[in-house]
């Protein structure tokens, strides 16, 4: 009996790269190759690589000299680098890594399985394709959980901004059709999957590409037709532009039962003057206004951003105006970076006018106090009331507790018997701390969703 192939995925990145991985598992299993609990035990490593983080070429090469010494002595072990960094650095990963057998990029991610086949028999092979022919259709899966699931509907960026190179490494936007999303998303629920993440590099945009000179769906389109498939109690999406998140989607958010009471809307900046230089096409008066009328929809919103402290040419006065904004805001939680250049971006050039590092990170502390005092105030604003939540799992640092996340994005710990990952339950919040809640179990819920409110928003 031949003893199946063993495989591990190592992940780097964003949720769209998590998606791609899950992908490339369902391509490799449906191939015959089984899941490997460690790098020890593969006999095929996969790299999903991403290029936005900070060092993220030096962290590929890094875990490469690793696998290098794993693969000399172990006949037969072969290395997959893919993602963004890949299709950013195409042949330069073979140049300075040999030994590795595949390299593939963001747009033939269904190629992976027949690449590996043909390293064994060619040696290594590299394939980058510079845009789909066409949009890939969803492909097998190897979820990491049951009861929830990505699903993309979008790929690539129209956007320009400044800092980013997503456009270059992920291609122009292409939104999915409608009905193939309905359908993928109707045999997950079949699947018992309970929530969803929708991705797209900017899903606000959805569909402006599709139906050319007649009807055309919308983001809000979609989420209300997605609200009504039985058995998915929770639409969530990511990542939204402040630019073109309209009163549709605000309204489609406040009207459908399963969609979360959490909106992610990345502000980067509260100064005009460097908005406008990262390309970003809103003002922060702009950006101030949907939000409230945001909330004013859902009153129990919670809402997150990014903020990039230090991009070249910031001022006192500019980080000044991003501190207001943020005050005013009032965010759940904050996402901050201090700003790194990416090779390839407007911003890389900019060096004349990078902003000291000791500047920058005395900003990140100012801004990360004002984080800290909001989001400890919203959550504090929860301690009392009972909050439904679906169980992900146990907590990393104390296997005997669970830890669920709310319709809000918050995360909360009890301890229960008789519970299962999945589970919706109900906690009565009994402790407040500025990035998790605490709480008592209460007892376990049949659903999610929430009464639907019917709503007229004014137009922006």
């Amino acid at each position: 009996m031949t003893v199946p192939r063993r495989y591990l995925i190592q992940t780097f990145g964003c949720q769209m790269n998590e998606h791609d991985s899950e992908r490339i598992a369902g391509l490799l299993e449906q191939d015959g190759l089984v899941a490997a609990t460690s790098v020890d035990d593969a006999d095929v490593v996969v790299l999903n690589t991403c290029c936005i983080r900070e060092n993220a070429d030096n962290r590929l090469y890094g875990q490469l000299g690793h696998l290098k010494s794993l693969k000399e002595s172990r006949d037969g072990m072969q290395i997959m680098v893919g993602g963004c960094l890949a299709q950013k650095d195409r042949d330069q990963i073979q140049s300075r890594a040999g030994y590795v057998d595949v390299v593939f990029g963001t747009h033939n991610v269904a190629s992976a399985p027949g690449l590996l086949r043909r390293s064994v028999l060619e040696g290594p092979v590299m394939e980058i394709l510079d845009e789909h022919e066409a949009y890939p259709s969803a492909l097998p899966a190897r979820r990491e959980a049951d009861h929830s699931a990505w699903v993309t509907i979008q790929i690539g960026c129209d956007n320009n901004c400044a800092f980013c190179i997503v456009p270059s490494v992920r291609g122009k936007e292409v939104s999915r059709r409608m009905g193939d999303i309905i359908h993928e998303v109707e045999e997950l629920a079949k699947d018992g999957v309970r929530e969803i993440t929708l991705l797209g590099q900017n899903v606000n945009s959805y569909g402006r590409d599709l139906g050319v000179g007649q009807y055309r769906p919308e983001f809000s389109d979609l989420l209300r037709a997605l609200d009504a498939i039985d058995g998915i109690d929770r639409i969530r999406y990511t990542s939204p532009h402040p630019k073109d998140f309209r009163p549709d989607t605000i309204a489609a958010m406040a009207e459908c039962a399963s969609v979360c009471e959490h909106l992610h809307l990345p502000l980067q900046s509260g100064s005009d003057r460097i908005l406008a230089r990262m390309h970003r096409g809103y003002t922060a008066s702009r950006y101030l206004e949907k939000l409230r009328l945001a909330r004013e929809s859902m009153p129990d919103l919670a809402v997150t951003t990014d903020i990039i402290i230090g991009f070249p040419g910031e001022t006192d006065e500019d980080f000044a105006a991003t501190l207001a904004v943020a005050e005013v805001a009032q965010y759940d939680s904050v996402y901050t970076f201090i700003y790194s250049p990416r090779p390839g971006t407007e911003a890389a050039t900019m060096i004349d006018e990078f902003v000291d590092p000791d500047v920058a990170a005395r900003r990140m502390e100012l801004l990360d106090e004002v984080v800290e005092r909001s989001a400890l105030a919203k959550h504090q604003a929860r301690v009392g009331r009972v909050e439904l939540a679906l169980v992900e799992g146990p907590s990393k640092k104390d296997p005997n507790v669970w830890s669920a996340r709310t319709g809000q994005n918050k995360l909360v710990h009890f301890s229960a018997d008789g519970v299962n990952i999945g589970d919706l339950v109900e906690v009565r919040i009994e402790y407040a701390a500025p990035h998790w809640l605490r709480g008592v179990f209460v007892g376990k819920h049949s659903s999610a969703r929430r009464a639907r409110t019917r709503i007229a928003v004014t137009a922006l």
